[in-house]
């Protein structure tokens, strides 16, 4: 009896979710605008596997729980499109996650040479796995978020299906109503990738305040250069000067802007393997920069759909503050390819493009455009580098500039940039 048990565990589909477990909701979010709030959760894929009985993940689905109180007198529509232009329907989401029959079926017909006698409990394994994708289904669809206006004083909650994006999840959801629209703008952490987590936040006993003059005579002063960790080789310029709070960093850098992992074996293995396979690696971890022995704060990148290739930027938190928030100083430039080199341990390095004004101006531009930027300029404080007699960085790569620094003031909400001359 208990060698049957064992035998039907093996040759029947398992699917236990446990959609009670809603751990996700502690890391939930909250706002409210004119007697409409908005609650908003993110599950990573250890949360979802429990939640929906599969991992989610690996199909690149990630579940967003939404949950909106109407408080108002008028009726709204959730926007699906604005949560993410290629979100999945309940069903088709459950579906990409589907136990597949017809995989199964190869896999034991191959295997049925060797286990004749156990060809029998196929059918088994055949009938769980059709009962387990029904279940899927209904479970899908009952937890999703039901299309469809929310009346004044009701109340509605739901997940909806999107795009993986892990590490930082930006989210806008938008809520329309005849006459007008309904913004809401989140940012939020989704556990399960190595981030470095040893920055404190910013207040004001660490910081002093400077007003715009300070803050121009403070750029202009700063160090031209990021360094090795003794301070005795100079390595990449810092040309960028960022205003705003990590969570308004993390919000502004949406669209395919990702964090750096930190450096461990694990990370390092998925480097290895997507160097290999020519693959992308959306949070592959960036080299350690310093300035006066501090490595970066932060790091972010634009990755491209090969590893050799991404923007990368790294940001020093400042003890200054300019209207209230904190100060960043950066190091932005752009990885074209790979090259060989003694001066690292793996003997390997990516090549920058030379130029590192274009990608310092991408950085600007891209932000402009996304209407995340309140205010911008320029201030000299690099030292200018012709094309000609080039500067180099730790690395030996070559680079060029104009020698100056783009300032942003960073904004949560859609702004038009005001374009100062801070030069």
């Amino acid at each position: 009896m208990k060698l049957l048990r064992q035998l039907l565990r093996l040759f029947t589909v398992k699917y236990a979710p446990n959609s009670e477990i809603e751990t996700f909701l502690e890391r939930s979010q909250q706002q409210e605008n004119d007697g409409l709030s908005v609650t908003v959760a993110v599950m990573s894929d250890h949360e979802s596997k429990h939640f929906f009985g599969v991992s989610m993940a690996r199909r690149g689905i990630q579940p967003i729980w939404i949950h909106c109180e109407n408080k108002t007198d008028d009726t709204y529509r959730l926007d699906f499109f604005s949560v993410d232009p290629t979100y999945y329907t309940p069903l088709e989401a459950a579906y990409a996650c589907h136990f597949s029959i017809g995989r199964r079926v190869v896999s034991f017909g191959l295997l049925a040479w060797l286990f004749l006698p156990l060809l029998p409990l196929l059918p088994f394994k055949l009938m769980s796995a059709r009962s387990a994708n029904r279940r899927m289904n209904a479970l899908f669809k009952q937890k999703g978020f039901r299309f469809g206006p929310i009346n004044s004083g009701e109340q509605r909650s739901g997940v909806v299906f999107t795009s993986l994006d892990e590490g930082t999840k930006n989210v806008k959801v938008q809520f329309i109503t005849k006459e007008h629209v309904r913004d809401f703008s989140f940012s939020l952490q989704v556990p399960g990738l190595a981030f470095r987590s040893d920055l404190e936040p910013a207040t004001a006993e660490s910081q002093h305040e400077v007003d715009e003059a300070k803050l121009k005579e403070w750029v202009k002063g700063f160090t031209r250069c990021t360094s090795n960790l003794l301070g005795t080789n100079e390595g990449d310029p810092l040309n960028l000067v960022v205003v705003g709070d990590q969570i308004t960093i993390r919000h502004c850098f949406g669209g395919r802007w990702d964090e750096a992992e930190a450096v461990n074996w694990k990370t390092c293995l998925k480097t290895v393997r997507a160097f290999l396979f020519d693959t992308e690696y959306r949070y592959s971890p960036v080299s350690s920069l310093y300035i006066n022995g501090k490595m970066q704060d932060m790091a972010l990148q634009k990755a491209r759909s090969s590893i050799n290739e991404r923007i990368h930027l790294r940001l020093w938190r400042q003890p200054l503050r300019f209207e209230k928030q904190p100060v960043w100083i950066g190091q932005v430039s752009r990885d074209i390819g790979i090259r060989f080199t003694f001066r690292t341990w793996n003997l390997t390095t990516h090549k920058i493009d030379p130029d590192v004004d274009e990608a310092r101006d991408y950085v600007t531009d891209f932000l402009i455009d996304c209407r995340r930027v309140s205010r911008v300029g320029y201030i000299a404080g690099v030292d200018a580098a012709a094309e000609d007699a080039p500067r180099f960085n730790l690395t030996g790569d070559p680079y060029f500039t104009d020698g100056n620094r783009a300032i942003l003031v960073l904004s949560r909400n859609s702004v038009q940039a005001d374009y100062l001359n801070w030069s």
